[in-house]
């Protein structure tokens, strides 16, 4: 278990740590609910799936993540949060997410943090959850991060299939991570968006998508050229 230095109120668990027989009382309340995130990342996540759209595990690097001691848990204790209240907390996170090791590197891809929120009540927990992913959304592309939102009826697309829906969790949770050449689908609806990953990703795209890519790129006013594969403005 970590303690932010910047703030000690923020802190990150291992999986391993829910072998431990004593917790701290404010997280001992929530190990089922860690327990079970763990439980459905190994399960579902680490495994292949009939209705994925392609072969393969549903996130390939969760097992990796899981390996290599970058898979991080931590709780948001509230019913009724505010999106400013439960946006601010994020933010510590990210920032705790650039300094957590490895910082940089191929292994850096496979760090995670995920944020639970096991007491938010219903009707209105997939509200904030989208509601606060929303807000957050540009500022975290704009920096190369993906924070994705998963409640128990969460609408979200598989990448490969559109009638999968792989964000789907007993538990709420938005998770913070690297953004991967794989994620354009979750980023074709803003230019913005599109600008961000081609700057990251434009040497990179994976064949199967290198077509919308291009084609969503240019429709914005983007392409990316065959040769250099920068990102230019048409007619620049």
């Amino acid at each position: 278990m970590l303690s932010f230095h910047t703030d000690n109120t923020c802190y990150l668990l291992e999986p391993k740590d829910l072998a431990e027989p004593v917790l701290p009382d404010h997280i001992e309340r929530h190990r089922a609910a860690l327990q079970e995130i763990v439980d459905w990342a190994n399960a579902f996540l680490c495994n292949p799936h009939p209705e994925l759209g392609r072969e393969g595990k549903v996130c390939p690097y969760t097992t990796p993540s899981l390996e290599r001691n970058l898979f991080w848990l931590t709780i948001f204790p509230a019913k009724y949060p505010t999106i400013e209240e439960a946006c601010n907390s994020i933010m510590k996170y990210r920032q705790w997410f650039y300094e957590l090791e490895p910082t940089s590197g191929r292994a850096a891809q496979y760090k995670t943090i995920l944020m639970l929120f096991p007491e938010l009540e219903q009707p209105s927990g997939p509200h904030i959850m989208d509601m606060i992913q929303a807000s957050l959304k540009p500022e975290f592309v704009a920096d190369g991060l993906m924070l994705g939102q998963f409640y128990s009826d969460c609408e979200e697309p598989g990448l490969w299939n559109p009638h999968f829906r792989p964000l789907r969790t007993n538990i709420p949770l938005l998770a913070i991570r690297h953004m991967v050449p794989t994620d354009f689908p979750f980023l074709k609806k803003k230019p913005e968006w599109v600008a961000s990953y081609l700057q990251r990703f434009g040497e990179n795209i994976p064949s199967r998508i290198r077509d919308t890519v291009e084609a969503t790129a240019l429709s914005y006013g983007l392409r990316l050229p065959d040769t250099t594969r920068e990102l230019v403005a048409v007619g620049a």
